[in-house]
C-alpha cells in the first residue's frame, strides 16, 4: 500500500468535480467515486493515476473538515491548507496612535532611515536577539552577535491511507511506501475512526540547523463493509430471520467483528426489533471496555410459499381477527 505525499493542486472543488455549494455528503461521495477510478493500486497501467489520486486526496483532506473548508472559502488558507500572508502596508498604520515610526521619527523631512535601523538593533540587543553568524560563517538570527543559527524542526508531511473496515475495528498493522521509496510499518489501533489522523514521530521532512525531523501525519479513510456499520462505539447489523423464527423464536448464529456468536430470538419477534450483544462493539477510546453490537431483526418470507403453508395461512386468517394496523389508524384520526 502506498501513502501519497503533498503536491501542487488546483482548486479543491474543481478537482472533485463540485462547486463551493456542495454538501459534506456530496464531497464524500465524489471522493470515493474518484478514488475507484484513480487509485494507483487499482490502475497499475495508468501512468497518470498516481498524480490524479494525489490531487483528489489533497482536495478531500481540505474540504472534509468544516473548519479548514471555511477558512479556504474565506481565503485564509490556500489549496494546500497553508496560511495566506496578510498583506499590510505602512500606510495601513500611519494614523494609528501607537505608530512607532510616527511617534519617534514623525516620517517628516528630518527622518533618517539609519536612525530607524539603529533603533531596531538596539531593541534586538535589549531582548537578546540579533543578527548572528554560525561557525561556518552563515548568517543567522539567534543568540545575539556571534551566536549560532537557530535549529528548526522539519515540516510535517501529510498522507492518506485507506483501511478495510475490519482492520480498523480490530486493529492491525500495515506497511506503506513513502514517496521517497522507503517502506514503513503503520500500526492501526483498534477502533480507529474514519478521518482519524495517526502521527509517526520523526517521519516527516528533515530538520534545519540540527533540529529534529518533522512528523508524518496519516489520515485514515475507513472503507465501507457490506454487513457491519459503525455508530459511535457500537456495531450495527441487520439480521434476516425466517417467518417461523419470528413466530416461534429460536437460537440463531450472528456474525460479529470478532467472529460468530449465538443469539436467542424471542417468540413473537417483529421486524425492526433491536437486540443488543453486550461488549461486541468497538474499543472505547482511552478505555479497555467495548461498545455493543445492535442487531435489528428483519423478517424475510419465502418468495414462493409452498401450497401447505399457503393453505395453513388462509385458514388461519379466516379464524383469527388480527389487525397490526389498528392502533396506527386510530392515532392518525387524533
Amino acid at each position: 500500500m502506498t501513502a501519497q505525499g503533498p503536491q501542487k493542486t488546483r482548486d479543491p472543488y474543481e478537482v472533485l468535480g463540485l462547486t463551493a455549494k456542495a454538501t459534506a455528503d456530496e464531497i464524500k461521495k465524489a471522493y470515493r467515486k474518484l478514488v475507484r477510478t484513480s487509485h494507483p493500486d487499482l490502475h497499475p497501467d495508468d501512468a497518470a493515476a498516481e498524480a490524479r489520486f494525489k490531487a483528489i486526496s489533497t482536495a478531500y483532506d481540505l474540504l472534509k473538515d468544516p473548519e479548514t473548508r471555511a477558512r479556504f472559502d474565506a481565503g485564509e488558507i490556500d489549496a494546500h491548507g497553508a496560511e495566506r500572508p496578510q498583506r499590510q502596508y505602512y500606510r495601513d498604520f500611519a494614523d494609528a496612535p501607537d505608530n512607532v515610526y510616527q511617534q519617534r521619527h514623525g516620517g517628516g523631512p528630518e527622518f533618517d532611515p539609519s536612525d530607524l535601523f539603529a533603533e531596531i538593533l538596539r531593541n534586538r540587543g535589549r531582548t537578546g536577539g540579533g543578527f548572528g553568524f554560525d561557525r561556518a560563517g552563515d548568517e543567522g538570527f539567534g543568540g545575539g552577535f556571534g551566536g549560532r543559527g537557530r535549529a528548526a524542526a522539519g515540516a510535517d508531511a501529510q498522507y492518506r491511507l485507506e483501511v478495510p473496515f475490519l482492520d480498523a475495528a480490530r486493529g492491525s498493522e500495515t506497511r506503506i511506501t513513502l514517496p521517497d521509496g522507503k517502506g514503513i510499518a503503520v500500526k492501526i489501533p483498534a477502533g480507529t475512526q474514519d478521518g482519524q489522523t495517526l502521527r509517526l514521530r520523526g517521519k516527516g521532512g528533515p530538520g534545519y540547523g540540527g533540529g529534529p525531523a518533522g512528523d508524518a501525519l496519516i489520515t485514515v479513510s475507513v472503507l465501507d463493509h457490506p454487513v457491519f456499520k459503525r455508530e459511535d462505539d457500537d456495531i450495527v447489523l441487520t439480521l434476516p430471520i425466517t417467518f417461523d423464527e419470528a413466530i416461534l423464536g429460536g437460537k440463531v448464529t450472528v456474525p460479529t467483528i470478532d467472529g460468530p456468536v449465538g443469539l436467542t430470538i424471542p417468540a413473537g419477534a417483529s421486524s425492526g426489533r433491536v437486540m443488543r450483544l453486550r461488549g461486541r462493539g468497538l474499543v472505547r477510546k482511552g478505555q479497555k471496555t467495548k461498545g455493543d453490537q445492535r442487531v435489528e431483526l428483519k423478517v424475510v418470507v419465502p418468495k414462493e410459499p409452498d401450497a401447505e403453508l399457503r393453505d395453513f395461512l388462509t385458514g388461519w386468517r379466516e379464524a383469527h381477527a388480527f389487525d397490526p394496523r389498528q392502533d396506527l389508524m386510530k392515532g392518525a384520526e387524533k
